[in-house]
């Protein structure tokens, strides 16, 4: 994906994807006294930081000539959902089919969604990595009887070559080269590699810290080397419990640091967020929020942190903005909710 001006026409999905606002994030910025800066990836086109991800894998199946724009081609991927919004949005914009193996488990205004834009959707039952159930290995053997192209975003490397090349050097031009530390939360990882492989490049000094949700074991890989984990989350699309995914595994030494940020701290500052700046993002996004918080009180007053505002609230009304599911988990309800 090669930079376009900001302000020129552009060509399609294919050509809107990136170049996002860095948003000054107000409340959190006073609160530590430094930059606390939110990269609005919920206003590409398909609604998540998962575009980026999505046209990077398809662009480089191009590439290979494993598709053809215009040319009748399928593409299959294993998705929490947000990947297979991009890579549906994407296919159907060079006359591709998509066929999209989620979890039944993931957020109905998502599955709703890939419905709506003419994925084929197949649901499974949740099962964990090691189970051949699991939706990652039912897609890789769909894309084999369909002999289609398998997006494979967990451990197909132009998933982070995509934020390579965008992302992190956006991130750069829009602070003026004046960041300090990039967090955000890992699904597939390609975000936090591609954004690290790139900042470190410029800045060899800028922190890199991984956010995980409970239930995940990436914090303890990062720290540890094990993969171990604890608790549990209502977030949907990152964390891991049984593996470090190839995009992320591949840039292990430019990660500095981990930390694991739990569900009430991450709603709160999703709700805060709503109620008092105006920005609407889902769980995954107040995470990376609180985790950019707590990074910048451990660097001190006067630093600037980025992080991912990875998708918009709307996908998940029926979780985090339903009261009786918050109360039957034991979670904050919102004050204008309650």
């Amino acid at each position: 994906m090669d930079a376009v001006p900001m302000g020129s026409v552009v060509d399609g999905f294919w050509g809107a994807v990136g170049r996002t606002p860095l948003i000054r994030l107000k409340r959190a910025s006073e609160a530590t006294g430094c930059e606390i800066l939110g990269k609005a990836e919920f206003m590409n086109p398909g609604g998540s930081v998962k575009d980026r991800a999505a046209l990077g894998i398809l662009q480089d199946a191009v590439a290979r000539g494993l598709l053809t724009p215009g040319q009748p081609g399928t593409v299959v991927e294993g998705t929490a959902g947000n990947t297979g919004i991009g890579i549906a949005l994407a296919a159907n914009a060079m006359g591709w089919k998509s066929v999209i193996v989620v979890p039944e488990t993931q957020a109905k205004e998502k599955l709703d969604y890939l419905r709506m834009i003419g994925a084929d959707l197949r649901l499974v039952k949740p099962a964990p990595f090691a189970d051949p159930g699991n939706y990652v290995h039912v897609s890789r053997r769909l894309a084999e009887e369909l002999g289609a192209v398998w997006a494979n975003q967990f451990d197909n490397l132009a998933n982070a070559a995509a934020h390579e090349a965008t992302t992190g050097p956006e991130i750069w031009d829009q602070t003026a080269g004046r960041v300090d530390a990039f967090t955000c939360a890992c699904g597939t990882g390609g975000t936090l590699a591609g954004v690290a492989r790139a900042l470190k490049s410029r800045k060899p000094g800028v922190r890199i810290v991984l956010a995980d949700p409970g239930g995940s074991a990436l914090a303890s890989w990062v720290k540890t080397g094990e993969l171990k984990a604890e608790g549990n989350s209502i977030t949907e699309g990152i964390g891991q419990a049984a593996r470090a995914p190839g995009n992320l595994a591949q840039a292990r030494e430019l990660i500095d640091d981990a930390i694991t940020v739990l569900d009430p701290e991450a709603l709160e500052q999703v709700f805060d967020l709503q109620l008092h700046e105006g920005i609407s993002v889902g769980g995954s996004a107040g995470l990376n929020v609180a985790a950019a918080i707590r990074v910048a009180r451990a660097l001190g007053p006067g630093h600037t942190v980025a992080t991912v505002l990875c998708d918009g609230a709307a996908r998940y009304q029926s979780k985090l903005f339903n009261p009786a599911f918050l109360r039957e988990r034991g979670l904050p309800v919102p004050s204008w909710l309650a």
